[in-house]
């Protein structure tokens, strides 16, 4: 089956939620039923495309009964994917809300130790298959699981500078600098990680927009968009530089965000909107999968709402 979007994650996981009266050490906890969801940078842009009412293929590594049960997941929320089975166990994660504080606690587990024959079979996808195959963007996000080359993306970004298709990019370290360095369509860093495409450890405010174009004059991407977090996200690209802030909503997890902004803007971009339209939808997403517990990503209906709210005060 044909597919405009293609997203692929390398170090998927089985995430776990659930929430216990109060945190404390040396003392059995009693949880409340734990809800369990596919998760990982990738399929988690998948998820919230699918739930944004757009179409894409989770293109994943999946290992071990908790790699099986993501495939079930992802099969009855009705994603589209792409499995390749490994020989060691996909990771599960934990996230434990205190009711008596409302804050969150997330436990992220290390990935599997992947072979080259594994992580090796994606590229090769995106090598061999027929030009009238192949997607009109692609998106690699996440962290990259020991065995897999910190160069991984860049590979990525080379391919698609040869068969013409758009490469967005979300990741961090050197994942992230190398395929900058081979120059992609779109890179979501957030500030810390701006810093770090021009070799600082921190940088201020005053600093951001002249370091913006300073990235997209070394033709490291030709989209730059910003996650400032609360204060929303800024668009840098050949048209110039603009912010976008989202409303004050209640916020019940941040987890998935960043995923769901990448879902959003994504998706704007298929179906042709300016780029003002595609961040402000991108920010939209991004705002409500914080209205949702859990894992549970950005809902259409308050991303509508958060949209039309963004469209009527856009400067």
């Amino acid at each position: 089956m044909y597919n405009n979007i293609i997203t692929i994650t390398l170090n998927p996981a089985l995430d776990k939620s659930t929430h216990v009266t109060q945190v404390q050490s040396d003392k059995k906890l009693r949880c409340s039923e734990p809800t369990f969801e596919p998760g990982g940078g990738g399929i988690n842009v998948s998820r919230a495309i699918h739930k944004l009412g757009g179409h894409s293929c989770a293109w994943f590594l999946a290992g071990g009964s908790s790699g099986e049960i993501l495939c079930e997941l992802l099969k009855q929320e009705g994603v589209d994917f792409h499995a390749v089975r490994t020989k060691n166990h996909t990771r599960e994660n934990l996230m434990v809300k205190e009711d008596s504080t409302g804050n969150q606690y997330r436990f992220g587990m290390p990935g599997p130790e992947i072979l080259e024959e594994e992580w090796r079979q994606f590229i090769d996808l995106l090598e061999q298959m027929p030009d009238a195959e192949v997607p009109k963007y692609v998106v690699a996000s996440g962290s990259l699981p020991p065995g897999v080359p910190d160069d991984y993306y860049l590979r990525l970004a080379v391919i698609a500078n040869r068969r013409g298709f758009r490469l967005v990019v979300d990741t961090s370290g050197e994942a992230m600098l190398k395929a900058a360095g081979e120059g992609v369509f779109m890179l979501k860093p957030n500030l810390g990680e701006l810093a770090a495409l021009v070799g600082k450890e921190q940088i201020s405010a005053l600093e951001q927009e002249q370091i913006a174009r300073q990235i997209l004059e070394q033709g490291k991407c030709q989209l730059l968009v910003v996650s400032l977090g609360p204060r929303g996200a800024m668009l840098a690209s050949k048209e110039g530089i603009s912010y976008v802030m989202p409303p004050t909503v209640p916020q019940q997890s941040a987890v998935g965000a960043g995923d769901s902004m990448v879902a959003g803007m994504v998706l704007s971009l298929i179906k042709g909107c300016n780029m003002g339209d595609v961040v402000r939808y991108g920010v939209a997403a991004g705002t409500a999968a914080t209205m949702s517990p859990g894992s549970e990503l950005c809902r259409k209906e308050d991303t509508e709402k958060v949209y039309e709210w963004l469209q009527e005060h856009k400067r």
